[in-house]
């Protein structure tokens, strides 16, 4: 493997329609491999996994929400038995190293580009063809927004992670090459691999230049410091207080773009950032800016191929999706005085940042680390509640009090 290039995976993403029959479609000439599929819930995950075992194939649940003891079992069956299916949360895959796993499906929306990476990058490690699926919709992407702004986090955090759940987006609307897109947001360059879908199925394209020029135009002029929704409100001639302020109603393309709706916009935008014609600059709270192939377009050196965007049927709206419920189960006898020393840590946290408690971690996270007990930054990140910046920040102090606490022998228990 070079770089972040794995040649050797087969990219593959489509909107979720019937995910049973999507499903057995990908494992239909799969029965005699091994693979793993994620779930966003735990419930979902046994849902999954009981359809699969319905239908002949040799399925494993396996979620944070399992007694450890099965969760171990469940993974050596996997590490050792043939043809089976993993069917998990993100909870599975730490640590895992079985070469000869042959495909991910991804039933739900991963969190961000990098954990989409990660994921898929169990596949094929033995340097063989393997094959990934994306399934992704409106449900999801409603569910990752609410995980986001439930993080607990500040703000300016929240803004950086609905903009890195925004460049997964772009990705799986890429008109061309997955995989060109795929490495270029880990800043690597790559042509078409002719090993994804749309190198091997390509969608209908138009000439979308005109448009392109508009929205390129649009950015540079309002000085590269915005995201997609400003951009979108200049060029279909909002009236909004920001636009007001700043006199961008004065532009050039101010109103331009107002006989396509909002929908089609952000479509173009995903497929601008998909393609390299943009990039999203997370630092600078998500502002699209514009790339040397962007400039081309500007220049009439490129034309911008789009992929065809049909409006005409509008996805009914989802039901408000409501968060999974963290399982409350109780800690072992053992474990409760780790918990309390947790809460004790936790503590002192919330004093010397003013804070309150809950700010630091909330009691069930503390739950799930004193029944757990991660060993490492790795373990702890899959811990429920447990998002980059508070693992940054208090990762190492709850681990080292973990650790300090299994090295003896729990309370209630013989050596």
């Amino acid at each position: 493997m070079h770089g972040f290039d794995r040649p050797n995976l087969m990219l593959s993403v489509s909107p979720k329609e019937k995910w049973k029959s999507q499903l057995l479609a990908f494992l239909e000439n799969k029965r005699g491999d091994a693979g793993i599929v994620y779930c966003l819930s735990r419930k979902y995950t046994e849902e999954v996994a009981e359809f699969l075992r319905l239908e002949g194939f040799n399925a494993i649940a396996y979620h944070a929400g399992q007694d450890s003891q099965l969760r171990r079992t469940n993974q050596n069956r996997f590490m050792s038995e043939n043809a089976v299916i993993m069917v998990a949360t993100i909870a599975f895959g730490m640590g895992i190293d079985k070469p000869d796993i042959r495909y991910v499906c991804h039933l739900n929306l991963p969190a961000s580009m990098e954990a989409y990476y990660q994921e898929i990058g169990r596949a094929g490690r033995d340097g063989l063809q393997a094959e990934t699926l994306l399934l992704y919709g409106l449900a999801d992407l409603r569910l990752r927004r609410q995980f986001i702004e439930q993080d607990g986090e500040d703000q300016a955090h929240a803004l950086r992670e609905h903009k890195r759940l925004d460049a997964l987006l772009a990705y799986c609307d890429a008109p061309a090459c997955r995989r060109t897109a795929l490495l270029a947001y880990f800043d690597e360059e790559a042509g078409p691999c002719g090993n994804c879908d749309n190198c091997l199925n390509p969608p209908k394209m138009i000439d979308g230049t005109p448009e392109a020029r508009m929205l390129l135009a649009t950015i540079r002029d309002t000085g590269q410091m915005f995201g997609g929704a400003h951009i979108i409100d200049v060029l279909r001639g909002a009236a909004t207080e920001k636009i007001l302020t700043r006199r961008h109603d004065k532009l050039g393309t101010y109103g331009e773009g107002a006989a396509h709706p909002k929908p089609y916009w952000q479509a173009v935008i995903r497929q601008a950032v998909a393609g390299t014609y943009l990039s999203i600059n997370i630092e600078k709270y998500g502002a699209l800016q514009i790339t040397a192939r962007g400039r081309a377009v500007s220049g009439g050196e490129e034309k911008f191929a789009l992929r065809e965007i049909d409006l005409s049927k509008p996805a009914k709206a989802a039901k408000k999706a409501k968060a999974p419920k963290r399982e409350q189960q109780p800690v072992a006898e053992g474990d409760q005085g780790l918990l309390a020393e947790l809460k004790t840590l936790r503590l002192e946290f919330a004093r010397t940042r003013n804070v309150p408690a809950y700010v630091v971690f909330h009691d069930a996270t503390l739950l799930e680390m004193a029944r757990e007990r991660p060993a490492t930054l790795e373990q702890m990140a899959a811990i429920n509640g447990v998002g980059p910046a508070k693992l940054e920040n208090f990762g190492n102090a709850f681990l080292s009090a973990i650790a300090a606490r299994s090295r003896g022998p729990r309370t209630g228990q013989t050596a």
